[in-house]
């Protein structure tokens, strides 16, 4: 079992950054790839972005590509979302998952742990 509860969410202005933080506690951390998904207010949870524990290899979604990044840091069993250059459509639930596989998934149904989730709102 795997334990995960996310931080760092907040009201930004467009343009704006957060660092989101996802601590996790229970099994070998490091042997879960970790993942961030999305979910705005009417619409289906989206994957955001995702870092394999194999080699730290990552993947992200076209809308947040070359503004947020993912990391991990093993040693402190978390995972990060830095957004930068946020925007309106960034406003979201934001959730932290891991999945026992070696490399990424976009889909939601493939990852086996979730956090209760953090909102970010960014106002236009």
């Amino acid at each position: 079992q795997v334990q995960l509860v996310e931080s760092g969410g907040g009201l930004v202005q467009a343009g704006g950054s957060l660092r989101l933080s996802c601590a996790a506690s229970g099994r070998t951390f490091s042997r879960y790839t970790m993942g961030w998904f999305r979910q705005a207010p009417g619409k289906e949870r989206e994957f955001v972005a995702a870092i394999s524990w194999i080699d730290a290899s990552t993947y992200y979604a076209e809308s947040v590509k070359g503004r947020f990044t993912i990391s991990r840091d093993n040693a402190k069993n978390t995972v990060y979302l830095q957004m930068n250059s946020l925007k309106p459509e960034d406003t979201a639930v934001y959730y932290c998952t891991a999945r026992a596989g070696s490399y990424y998934a976009t889909g939601s149904s493939e990852y086996d742990y979730w956090g209760q989730g953090t909102q970010v709102t960014v106002s236009s």
